[in-house]
């Protein structure tokens, strides 16, 4: 069984080489001995640069098998690989950099513009990898022991969070955990040879790196790569390329609804899909209805998070739910619902913060004990910020962050109901609400609507159809339409942004 991520590879360089494994843009393939080739040139550069076990190396990426080889170049060295989106904003990069403290950098500018620039703001040079190019050795950087001896304490990557609420912080995730996950992952959905994954999703990001990429070279799946999402792409993909398994987040759902709805396509071509997934934020059940109505299948969910490498829970394979349920715990994972005061287990039914443990959970945040401390439990539990309870039947469902609740008139106002409201409105695409605070101390309720395409804000009409759905203490004191909400490289919308328009003075 595999205990590194090369060994995942490893094993179809022995089986299949020739087996085809990434489809690109351009029409090419890459068989498994072709990502194996790319990948030994990267280790070999890697190990005359002089990087060893517990380095980091950081890669400015978007989705393409350069990306992929350097990972797997890194599990071989014993490297940490660190993703950075190469859409981050210069600033972020550099604090992503500082924070790393990698030996080297590297550079995808031939899949990416974005990355292209961050490179030549860096002053990088050509790598030996074809596509790529890398930052000199940094003579400065400390090699880091792994946090817990033994295999599988061995740590693979540093994940950085998405920031939406405030500082990034770098997640340690070990090998055993990337694996484990990416075998739940891939039984949970049935994943074989004979599949294609449409493979936008960052692998920046656990999602990407884990669901997508690991689990598929575990199963010998293979991916139709893209650097970005593209509605229109994506259907070409679907209807052409054999595409049968569609994962990412809420906000590649939206889009693409709205594509559809823009081009008159009632039904997409799709004549190999059979697996839909949704991750990576909350899942809205208007949304889930219009895709499944779209699709004619189901739109599966689960809840997962940086921390744990992947998943805690998945809705099961085929199982119709007219809800909005994150689905059942995982294998070798352990959640529980407690009171975020006492830490009070919570029963069935009742709302409170998810605490989290079990095999896939970071050792801690790279260099920030602090951090690492706020976030553990006593009993090796990991507190999530994230509110849920759970049904009669195990299945759990997710209501928000706690420090995104909102205190209005003594109540408890989750943003996610509120949204659930205004995203049955006709002309409502997706809504995210925030508090803003207020002199007596008190929190009005702000809602963000994008609209669908052609329709235009009728604040009193919203209003009127929020009447009958929501309490009077939880419907919104104002409706902002924008024309797009503001979200991160992985499709989250950024409320703190949205806090800081609503608490700012008025022109």
């Amino acid at each position: 069984m595999a205990t590194r991520l090369h060994h995942a590879l490893d094993r179809w360089l022995a089986e299949a080489p020739q087996r085809p494994f990434i489809h690109l843009p351009d029409g090419r393939s890459l068989s498994f001995a072709d990502l194996g080739a790319l990948t030994d040139v990267a280790e070999a550069e890697l190990r005359a640069l002089g990087v060893r076990p517990g380095d980091r190396v950081m890669v400015v990426a978007e989705n393409c098998p350069e990306h992929a080889a350097l990972i797997l170049a890194c599990s071989r060295v014993g490297a940490w690989s660190c993703g950075v989106n190469a859409r981050m904003a210069p600033a972020e990069v550099e604090g992503f950099d500082a924070t790393a403290d990698a030996r080297v950098v590297y550079f995808t500018g031939q899949a990416s513009d974005s990355a292209a620039a961050h490179a030549a703001r860096m002053g990088a040079l050509p790598s030996a990898v074809p596509g790529l190019h890398r930052s000199a050795v940094r003579p400065a950087a400390r090699t880091e022991p792994d946090p817990v001896p033994g295999e599988r304490g061995a740590v693979a990557a540093l994940i950085f969070t998405s920031g939406t609420t405030g500082r990034p912080k770098a997640v340690m995730l070990t090998h055993d955990a990337l694996l484990h996950f990416a075998r739940v992952s891939g039984a949970s959905r049935r994943l074989g040879p004979e599949d294609r994954s449409y493979a936008f999703v960052p692998m920046t990001h656990i999602f990407g790196l884990g669901t997508v990429l690991i689990s598929s070279l575990l199963a010998g799946a293979q991916l139709v790569m893209r650097p970005q999402f593209e509605p229109q792409d994506l259907l070409q993909a679907l209807a052409h390329e054999g595409v049968s398994q569609l994962q990412g987040p809420p906000a590649l759902f939206s889009r693409l609804l709205a594509h559809l709805e823009h081009a008159g396509i009632a039904r997409p071509a799709a004549p190999h899909l059979r697996y839909l997934y949704t991750g990576a934020g909350p899942l809205d059940l208007a949304l889930k209805r219009r895709v499944e109505a779209a699709f004619g299948q189901v739109l599966h969910h689960g809840y997962g998070l940086s921390e744990y490498a992947g998943s805690v829970h998945i809705t099961r394979l085929g199982e119709q739910r007219d809800d909005t349920s994150a689905g059942h715990r995982v294998a070798e994972a352990e959640l529980q619902v407690v009171d975020a005061a006492t830490g009070r287990p919570l029963p069935a039914g009742e709302r409170g913060e998810l605490w989290i443990r079990g095999r896939g959970l970071m050792p801690g945040y790279f260099r920030d004990a602090e951090a690492t401390a706020a976030a553990m439990r006593p009993g090796g539990w990991y507190a999530s910020g994230d509110l849920g309870e759970l049904a009669a039947d195990g299945a759990l469902f997710v209501v928000g962050r706690l420090k995104e609740m909102i205190i209005r008139s003594g109540f408890n106002v989750y943003p996610a109901e509120v949204e659930l409201a205004l995203n049955t409105h006709p002309a409502v695409q997706r809504s995210a609400v925030v508090g803003c605070a207020e002199d007596d101390g008190n929190e009005a309720i702000v809602a963000y609507v994008e609209l669908r395409r052609g329709a235009a804000l009728d604040a009193a009409a919203l209003q009127a159809h929020l009447r009958p759905l929501l309490a009077p203490y939880k419907r919104p004191a104002r409706i902002v339409a924008l024309d797009e909400l503001p979200t991160n490289t992985n499709g989250k919308v950024l409320r703190r942004v949205l806090r800081e328009w609503a608490e700012a003075p008025a022109p």
